[in-house]
């Protein structure tokens, strides 16, 4: 029997070892996954229910207000989403700046952002190319369902499996979609890495076209707040 080169011994061995750690590191991740699946399981048991509380907390405190001869004005919002409505043409390099700070560096994309005076003074500055609002609970799950990615290494990657969102932000423990969902839409402690770590959303222009986006939304345009009425928006596009 001729002799089996060193080269060709050394090159099985490697293989075999690359084989054997790929083995185990499948194993692994296939045992977390089993484990992991229980605890998802509750915490997503645990966000419905805390959401349907909130609603019938919210009918609960309108009737009582309407019994008194009164209104319930409902908490301010804490989260927006952004979209951009109109390219760089006439743009000032300073509005370019801040859309591109934004992260809004295409038309129709969209970012979560939080409410609060830093945010609100950088929309004032490109409201013309911007259409925002409060998106409620649906618009959330709908937007990480079907259009939401994550930024991994630098690169845009779809959100098939939980393992990629506990990769990214398992040490603020968030280990799934639903705790993701769940940091944005109560704009929860880590909702900045939530929102950093969600790729800016490439929506589809809105069914049935626009109106005028030079105007604003309450001149009859696109531009500029529209509060709750984002959500409709979102459907058209979505």
């Amino acid at each position: 029997m001729p002799a089996v080169p060193e080269t060709a011994l050394k090159r099985r061995k490697r293989d075999e070892a690359w084989a054997a750690n790929k083995a185990k590191a499948a194993a692994e991740a296939k045992a977390k996954a089993e484990a992991n699946k229980k605890e998802i399981f509750n915490r997503a048991e645990k966000y419905v229910k805390e959401y349907r509380d909130q609603e019938a907390d919210l009918v609960r405190l309108k009737r009582e207000a309407r019994a008194k001869g009164g209104f319930y004005v409902e908490p301010e919002a804490k989260v927006m989403f952004v979209m951009r409505l109109r390219g760089i043409n006439d743009m000032h390099p300073k509005t370019r700046k801040i859309m591109q700070l934004l992260r809004l560096r295409q038309i129709h994309n969209g970012v979560f952002m939080r409410v609060n005076k830093a945010t609100i003074n950088m929309l004032r500055k490109v409201e013309p190319y911007v259409m925002f609002g409060y998106p409620n609970l649906k618009s959330v799950k709908e937007l990480i369902y079907k259009r939401g990615y994550g930024k991994v290494n630098k690169q845009r990657i779809p959100l098939t499996d939980n393992s990629i969102i506990e990769k990214a932000l398992g040490e603020k423990g968030i280990i799934c979609i639903e705790d993701l969902i769940h940091e944005i839409y109560t704009c929860g402690p880590h909702f900045t890495a939530c929102s950093n770590f969600l790729w800016p959303f490439k929506l589809s222009a809105p069914l049935g076209g626009m109106t005028k986006k030079r105007l604003h939304y309450i001149e009859g345009g696109e531009a500029g707040n529209r509060e709750d009425k984002i959500n409709a928006l979102i459907r058209r596009m979505n």
